[in-house]
């Protein structure tokens, strides 16, 4: 089992307890996507020079660059004021068949040849609801999160920071927005329940079970049990409801696990001590985990990518900004500490 970690100069790679020698050095790794057949993709986003897409056909022992998606010219005159350029990849997924991504600024595109060319998948593109969309933690919308029914793989599930849950049934020929039973606390009283307004910060899904969907929200926990149809909040989450990551247990629609933190402005664990919280009865209680974790002067941030699941259900790992790598074996009863030294942390990925 190997774990890949894509970090703020570069990306390595844990084999076993192994920390090896890290890739592209230096340069920003936004997303990593081990594929089957040993495949690995890594998206870095190196600034001035641009976004970059390589692809590993030895399980990362050496990489080819690849192409990265590309938008249209953007129309004259147009009213849109999100800019037609990719400046980020920062979710990767795959079907077996093609390849899933989602970018900032808000973009979804596909590719059927392992990267070698990209398909902008305009009919989201085109929504007119995408003028409504806004930017979270960035100046421009972005798709973060890409869920595939394994069982039917038209089916695709995408959230938008910010700009709710879209989803298709027909592999992406049409769209429906799916963030009914969400609520926005950032809103005016007459927009808290918009569906189109609401700020979800990472979106997963039960493999076993794609129906069931957990979503971290910038103000709370929400669950679906219908395919995205109808979501209901989970209040019993502690020590606080705000956070970025989720990971779902791919056989048990009934576990996931969250990394809570103090929100907005402050964004560190609560009470400077860093746990996970899980709930293994859909989301009715929760039990805060901290064996092995720090429970003083922790102030580790995780990203929505940064926590992940392996699949068993059993291995989990997490990531934080300030370079700590934690791992489990017993789905997060205790933790082991891999490093403490690693540049921030964007991204964890079993492979």
């Amino acid at each position: 089992m190997k774990l890949y970690v894509g970090t703020k100069k570069g990306l390595f790679v844990v084999d076993g307890d192994a920390l090896g020698k890290p890739h592209f050095l230096g340069d920003p790794v936004s997303m990593v996507l081990p594929d089957r057949d040993g495949i690995v993709y890594a998206a870095l986003n190196l600034g001035h020079f641009g976004v970059k897409l390589h692809r590993s056909e030895d399980g990362g022992r050496s990489w080819d660059e690849v192409a990265v998606p590309e938008y249209p010219p953007q129309p004259e005159g147009a009213a849109d004021k999100t800019p037609w350029k990719l400046a980020q990849l920062w979710a990767l997924e795959s079907d077996g068949k093609r390849l899933w991504a989602g970018t900032i600024p808000g973009g979804l595109f596909t590719s059927a040849d392992r990267g070698a060319s990209w398909q902008l998948v305009s009919s989201l593109w085109n929504l007119p609801e995408r003028a409504e969309w806004t930017g979270g933690g960035y100046d421009h919308p972005g798709i973060h999160s890409i869920a595939i029914d394994p069982g039917d793989t038209r089916r695709v599930t995408v959230a938008i920071s910010t700009g709710g849950v879209w989803q298709t049934r027909d592999g992406g020929r049409s769209w429906a927005i799916g963030a009914r039973g969400m609520y926005a606390e950032y809103m005016p009283p007459e927009r808290k329940f918009d569906e189109i307004v609401q700020d979800v910060h990472r979106l997963v899904q039960c493999a076993a079970r794609p129906d069931v969907m957990w979503v971290q929200h910038h103000n709370g926990v929400f669950r679906s049990a219908d395919g995205a149809k109808s979501w209901h909040e989970v209040t019993s989450i502690k020590p606080s409801k705000f956070g970025f990551a989720v990971a779902a247990h791919p056989r048990d629609p009934d576990t996931a696990w969250f990394v809570p933190a103090v929100k907005d402005e402050c964004r560190v664990p609560v009470d400077a001590k860093l746990v996970v919280a899980r709930t293994r009865d859909g989301g009715r209680s929760f039990e805060t985990l901290r064996q092995g974790l720090p429970q003083a002067h922790a102030y580790d941030l995780v990203y929505r990518h940064c926590l992940d699941v392996d699949a068993t259900g059993n291995a989990l790992a997490f990531g934080s900004t300030t370079g700590g790598l934690w791992m489990s074996q017993d789905q997060g009863d205790a933790w082991r500490c891999l490093s403490t030294h690693l540049p921030p942390i964007h991204c964890v990925r079993f492979g």
